[in-house]
């Protein structure tokens, strides 16, 4: 079927951490939000189908994942859109991908040591981090616009020192979109293994890859010392549903992290309503992914355009990945409070600042939404820097 992305839904007064609690991060209510990581589209009709069909049942009891419907769904859409064979025994729930990395943060590593990142970096990993009393290595990462460079010689420096236990990727990469090539996969994982460091791989984000760039599972590469946590949650707009899961190859991981979920946090019973989403729209998604891709990247191209004729001096290079821009806005020759003050107060658009993620000289800007309203985020964006 076709969906109608142009569709503009009210979501105001449904409790949305975008839309009704815009001034916990922006300071004020009135203003237009790219901020948050969902989108603003509906589910695929399949999502909203099996939801409707499981809200009949008049009972919500607790609820397994363990189950064939559940894990086939992973493994079919692995294959089919990815073309990974993908050994079902790995497969493990989790209430949310961050949750699974934190747990094996603390399974994989002692309190004082080391987690290596490619910074810029998901704001909420800082946290995850450092309230978990290990140290952040950070390795620095060009955005698009130098090519998504990797420092390769401070890597190595970093993932040699003696604390460094654990190395967190996202792929593909949040903020900037890169997605990791495999030959670059493969020589993480070469100097991961060199300097005995385990590997978390955060994919939450890899079915939003443009035709540009392929994604492929670290896991492909090695099966040793490795964990890849993912959801369908940022693909078919769920979040508010709950679920995510994992590939842990390795058995005695597999036993040590049900461990953590059932016995000591006590979260062996899934949301019903996550797991439903999760089979259904994997089941059904494809038609939707795709044109979602679709209107991402003519969402991208209004956005490319836009800046180059209307706000020059702000660097932006499509991604290779993701709904995400992540402009240089340097040239604009504003601290990053300036820049928020004219973007807020002045053009009244709430756009997360780059220092959110580690890099001062550079907006992230959620772009997952219908045209009319970039185009008026857009606008809004460009009469308050100009003010």
């Amino acid at each position: 079927m076709k969906y109608n992305f142009d569709q503009v839904i009210n979501r105001k007064g449904t409790y949305s951490t975008q839309w009704d609690y815009i001034q916990d991060r922006f300071g004020r209510s009135d203003i237009l939000p790219f901020s948050i990581s969902d989108t603003d589209f509906p589910v695929p009709v399949g999502v909203q189908d099996a939801l409707k069909k499981r809200i009949e049942h008049p009972i919500y009891g607790y609820t397994r994942w363990n189950h064939d419907d559940y894990k086939n769904s992973i493994v079919n859409w692995f294959q089919s859109q990815n073309n990974y064979e993908l050994n079902p025994e790995w497969i493990l729930y989790s209430p949310s991908v961050v949750f699974s990395i934190a747990t094996f943060i603390r399974m994989k590593s002692e309190i004082g040591d080391g987690v290596a990142v490619f910074t810029p970096m998901y704001d909420a990993f800082y946290h995850v981090i450092e309230d978990n009393q290990r140290l952040l290595l950070p390795i620095r990462l060009g955005s698009a616009q130098q090519n998504y460079q990797i420092d390769w010689d401070s890597l190595e420096t970093v993932l040699a020192q003696d604390n460094t236990k654990i190395m967190l990727i996202t792929n593909p990469h949040n903020p900037t979109g890169k997605v990791f090539s495999a030959d670059e996969l493969r020589q993480i994982v070469s100097l991961c293994q060199q300097y005995h460091v385990f590997i978390i791989s955060d994919d939450i984000h890899k079915d939003m890859v443009f035709p540009s760039a392929v994604y492929t599972p670290i896991t492909a590469y090695t099966q040793k010392e490795v964990v890849l946590c993912c959801s369908a949650t940022k693909t078919f707009n769920t979040p508010g549903l709950i679920g995510s899961y994992l590939f842990e190859p390795d058995e005695t991981l597999r036993e040590s992290f049900l461990l953590e979920l059932k016995q000591k946090n006590a979260l062996s019973s899934a949301s019903i309503f996550g797991i439903e989403s999760q089979i259904a729209a994997y089941n059904t998604g494809a038609d939707y992914l795709l044109q979602l891709i679709g209107y991402l990247q003519n969402n991208f191209d209004f956005l490319t355009n836009f800046v180059q004729t209307r706000l020059p001096e702000i660097e932006f290079k499509q991604p290779q990945a993701t709904y995400l821009a992540w402009m240089d806005v340097s040239k604009l020759g504003l601290t990053s409070a300036e820049l928020q003050d004219k973007l807020i107060n002045r053009g009244r658009v709430g756009i997360m600042p780059g220092k959110t993620y580690g890099d001062s000289h550079y907006l992230r800007m959620n772009i997952a939404c219908p045209i009319s309203k970039l185009q008026e985020g857009l606008k809004r964006m460009e009469q308050g820097i100009r003010s």
